[in-house]
């Protein structure tokens, strides 16, 4: 009698734990709860990214604070620029000033100095 009304409750037991099981699967895959879930693994990637984001920030500081000091540079953010070189624009107007002459083998373009001047009709 004793063992029968063990395995009676063995089985009950087992039945009940297997029906809360069962339920709070299927409500675990219920489109309101899918959404949740992934909903907290969007934000718990967020976090992680940003946290990646802010240790590649830190670990750029730091590399560049250490190439700074090994070549001896020194960062004052007050400083100004130095000034624009205008080299390109000083040859480009010694080109412009220049005499044109003409060269022997085409009329059509002009030869001094050892360059070239453009001529628009060279492309016809």
């Amino acid at each position: 009698m004793f063992r029968r009304t063990f395995w009676f409750t063995a089985g009950a037991a087992a039945g009940v734990w297997a029906t809360t099981k069962v339920n709070r699967k299927l409500k675990q895959l219920t489109p309101e709860s899918l959404a949740a879930q992934a909903a907290n693994k969007a934000i718990d990637a967020g976090h992680r990214l940003k946290d990646f984001a802010l240790d590649v920030r830190d670990g750029m500081a730091q590399r560049e604070a250490e190439l700074g000091e090994a070549l001896g540079l020194e960062h004052d953010p007050d400083a100004e620029l130095p000034a624009q070189r205008r080299v390109a624009a000083i040859e480009n107007r010694k080109l412009l000033t220049a005499k044109p002459v003409q060269h022997q083998n085409n009329p059509n373009s002009t030869y001094e100095n050892g360059s070239y001047t453009y001529n628009r009709n060279e492309d016809h």
